[in-house]
């Protein structure tokens, strides 16, 4: 269970940071729209779609990578709506957030 979510929190670092291309992380805010033009909620939803793959990988379930999905989406889109207020705090709350979602995946996981 806890090598579980040691796993699921790495991958969640890595995807978080890393693996967020510059690009994505540019343009995944709704409220802060691209010079480029280029449509927020398709970066949102690669940015999800990442981090909802690693979590189907790690706990073997499509389900619980679909959660993710949808879940890191809402987190995200609400962070950039200043649902979290800004700065370090956002940033935090945000970051709580999505760890607290796996732990809530390991439970579901472990004890179904």
């Amino acid at each position: 269970m806890l090598e579980t979510l040691a796993l699921l929190i790495f991958a969640h670092a890595l995807a978080d940071y890393p693996v967020q291309a510059t690009w994505i992380a540019t343009t995944k805010s709704h409220r802060d729209p691209h010079p480029s033009g280029y449509p927020w909620y398709q970066s949102l939803a690669a940015h999800s779609v990442i981090h909802g793959g690693f979590v189907g990988i790690i706990s073997g379930s499509i389900w619980l990578g679909l959660a993710e999905t949808l879940v890191h989406f809402v987190i995200d889109y609400l962070k950039s709506d200043g649902a979290f207020g800004s700065g370090h705090r956002a940033v935090n709350i945000d970051q709580a957030l999505h760890i607290g979602c796996k732990v809530l995946w390991v439970t579901i996981l472990f004890f179904q």
